[in-house]
């Protein structure tokens, strides 16, 4: 008999720099960024089926990945187990706040509880890696510091923060803003140790900007108010921090009429956190 669905979180990220180092051989970029979770959430509906298929319900098609989380742990796991998979969407597609990987390691992380894998964290993060470069952070479940191409991951301990996030309703293509030819693949890391508020920037803001006049709008009115606001991944969302609730709110009540946002608070773990052991 089929388990009832339940629903599960999928946090937001936000890039609170990105700077790319260099490209690597297998064309891939060698990055650095300082992850930090939100408490902006996708839901993620799944329940248990007892055959073996995975069946997804949604705008998203069945080729999504959420979809493909459960077929690669489903495979990895060797199991004749299946799921029914359900999504709600509340993070921007495209925006660069990490939901589709949100919305994978949820389901890996819920699955691996429901189907009784009793995975370690260490081997959902290997799955992870194979779905995508911002899948591991979130089975990670920790603000983080992200190397490599954002898969070699270090906890980071951060101040409480609230943020101000700013939604343009403009999709922005990850694999165009990293091939555009005038990126700069050269940018020295940073020695974190710790990381203070402000630090960096995102080497993908000039290319995005020069692309998306819409972004570009967005992210000048948020720095006439906020001068360290950047934008987070390759967009087209942007942000800006604040120590206090209260402030990120009254900033979002000036939001002109044309310009959609809302706030939210830093993350130190992901909800799940504790579904993956560690040992």
């Amino acid at each position: 008999m089929n388990s009832p669905l339940q629903w599960f979180p999928a946090p937001g990220k936000l890039n609170l720099f990105l700077h790319v180092l260099g490209r690597r051989a297998d064309g891939m970029h060698e990055l650095q960024t300082v992850f930090r979770l939100i408490d902006r959430c996708d839901r993620v509906g799944i329940r248990t089926r007892d055959d073996a298929e995975i069946r997804f319900r949604g705008a998203f098609g069945e080729d999504n990945l959420c979809v493909r989380a459960a077929r690669l742990l489903q495979g990895a796991a060797g199991i004749a187990k299946g799921a029914d998979i359900e999504l709600d969407k509340q993070l921007a597609v495209g925006g660069g706040l990490g939901g589709g990987s949100s919305d994978a390691a949820t389901v890996l992380l819920v699955l691996n509880r429901f189907w009784n894998l009793n995975l370690k964290r260490e081997s959902l993060l290997e799955l992870g890696a194979r779905l995508g470069a911002d899948v591991p952070v979130f089975v990670f479940g920790r603000s983080a510091l992200g190397q490599g191409v954002g898969d070699r991951l270090q906890a980071l301990d951060l101040e409480p923060a609230w943020y101000l996030v700013l939604t343009p309703q403009v999709p922005v293509s990850t694999k165009e803003i990293f091939s555009d030819a005038s990126l700069t693949r050269d940018t020295k890391p940073l020695k974190i140790s710790p990381f203070l508020s402000g630090q960096g920037r995102n080497d993908l803001e000039s290319v995005v900007l020069r692309r998306y006049p819409e972004i570009a709008q967005h992210l000048a009115w948020l720095r006439k108010r906020s001068p360290q606001a950047r934008m987070t991944g390759s967009g087209a969302c942007v942000f800006a921090e604040f120590p206090r609730e209260e402030d990120a709110i009254a900033l979002h009540s000036e939001l002109p009429a044309a310009m959609r946002g809302f706030v939210a608070r830093g993350l130190e773990r992901h909800p799940l956190h504790e579904w993956a052991h560690d040992k």
